[in-house]
């Protein structure tokens, strides 16, 4: 780094090419400011190089979007017109019915993801482990920093009680001990975590701890790995917790809880929990959610609200660094505020009349050999007619019928011969089979003696 002393140097060197005679001497003030302007500038890069690349493309997205509306991409890609002042990095509302992303931010960039890793955490403990299992805590699992909830050795819980320690106070013991109980050790858990991850469709996630503190791993080949995800699979994995899970009312029952009071299993060690979410009374509806921060994570957020049939979650990743505690709730609010104003279902199921397609060496229904053979198709598995689809104003969803010019014989009753799909946007929404709704035989040669046979037997 360049001192005091070396800046003078400079400033003294760049006067002399710069100065001007004054009373017949050569003055570097004007050198010795150029100097300290250098100097000036060098400590900010070297202080910039020193934060969390996170923190830097935190502050350069803020910076860029001061004082302006900007439309952000929603999940296709493509402008949606809004004006929303986020403050997070990263940022998604989905529509947690289809899965669908409404509006996104920066929303498949890989970052941080703090104590937002323990709705994971929860839900894999839920599914896999009795509540009423006795956890005993190892020396790893009592080592781990605040927030924590002060376990020793040994200690013995209930694991229904530890959901709560992790879920209300989010502390990182319980995190561990949790992990080592259901997956035999942390790594083993984590496998289990990235297993999930992959089932329910998140690409970009990748776990090493149960708790979110940063973490990374080397690879085979010299690569290496941070604990991480996007704000497109973090609102994923939140969408699997409340309502796709079998687990999803023990899950929000245990994050929607205000309090809890629990002992060790020997009633030795008291403790008391407090739901720290404070969404779950800014919105109406609100469901769920976990807050998240660390120090290169910066702060973060995942909460889920249920409003006139409507159910939406919204992900913050990199949403501030202190003193910007409330920025996840501003933002939270403004997303789930634009879904509720600006999403409304619509059924867009359309009937499908189909003709009947020609069978080439079918059996013709008026039982003549010399007649063309058809078979009438209709679409199945309509769900009564109904495809309700969460949609803003402008847009629309396309059909699309694919069905073959002809069949060749034989066909069995029932059999999908093509599809009407429902797109949104380039996206498939809906597939409905179209299958057929009678069968035929092929006139083949021992029809065609039958035929004769019953044709010269009268």
């Amino acid at each position: 780094m360049m001192d005091g002393k070396t800046g003078k140097k400079i400033g003294r060197k760049l006067g002399r090419k710069f100065g001007w005679k004054i009373g017949g001497r050569t003055e570097n003030r004007k050198g010795n400011i150029i100097g300290l302007c250098m100097v000036g500038f060098l400590l900010v890069f070297v202080w910039m190089d020193k934060q969390p690349l996170a923190v830097q493309a935190w502050e350069e997205a803020v910076e860029a979007e001061a004082g302006k509306g900007v439309g952000e991409k929603d999940g296709t890609g493509k402008e949606n017109g809004t004006n929303l002042q986020l403050y997070a990095h990263s940022a998604v509302l989905m529509d947690a019915d289809s899965g669908r992303i409404l509006y996104g931010k920066n929303e498949t960039e890989k970052l941080p993801m703090a104590s937002t890793t323990k709705i994971m955490t929860c839900i894999l403990a839920l599914e896999n482990g009795n509540m009423d299992d006795t956890v005993t805590v190892s020396a790893y699992a009592a080592a781990q920093p605040k927030v924590h909830l002060g376990m020793y050795q040994g200690q013995e819980f209930r694991l229904g009680d530890l959901l709560y320690s992790l879920m209300l106070e989010s502390h990182n013991d319980a995190a561990v001990a949790i992990a080592e109980h259901i997956g035999g050790s942390v790594e083993g858990f984590a496998a289990m975590m990235n297993q999930k991850a992959r089932e329910i469709g998140c690409q970009d996630t990748f776990f090493i701890t149960p708790n979110g503190l940063d973490a990374s791993v080397n690879e085979t080949g010299g690569g290496q790995k941070v604990h991480s995800t996007t704000a497109a699979d973090l609102a994923r994995i939140m969408k699997y917790c409340i309502g796709e899970s079998e687990k999803s009312g023990e899950f929000l029952e245990v994050t929607r809880t205000q309090s809890h009071f629990f002992t060790d299993a020997e009633g030795k060690g008291s403790y008391s929990c407090n739901n720290h979410n404070a969404f779950l009374g800014m919105m109406d509806g609100a469901l769920s959610g976990k807050t998240g921060f660390t120090n290169n994570a910066g702060y973060c957020y995942v909460g889920a609200l249920k409003r006139d049939g409507k159910t939406f979650v919204v992900a913050l990743l990199a949403c501030g660094w202190p003193n910007h505690k409330s920025y996840k709730w501003s933002d939270t609010k403004q997303l789930m505020n634009y879904g509720l104003e600006n999403y409304e279902y619509r059924n867009v199921y359309e009937e499908t009349p189909l003709g009947p397609l020609l069978v080439e060496g079918g059996v013709p229904e008026s039982g003549k050999p010399y007649d063309d053979a058809y078979l009438p198709v209709e679409v199945a598995e309509t769900d009564g007619g109904e495809l309700n689809v969460l949609l803003r104003d402008g847009e629309n969803v396309e059909r699309n019928v694919l069905l073959p010019e002809k069949l060749t014989a034989p066909v069995e009753a029932g059999t999908r011969v093509g599809a009407v799909n429902y797109y949104l946007d380039g996206e498939l929404l809906r597939e409905y089979p179209v299958r057929t709704a009678g069968g035929t035989e092929k006139l083949d040669f021992p029809w065609m003696v039958r035929y004769l046979w019953m044709q010269y037997s009268l």
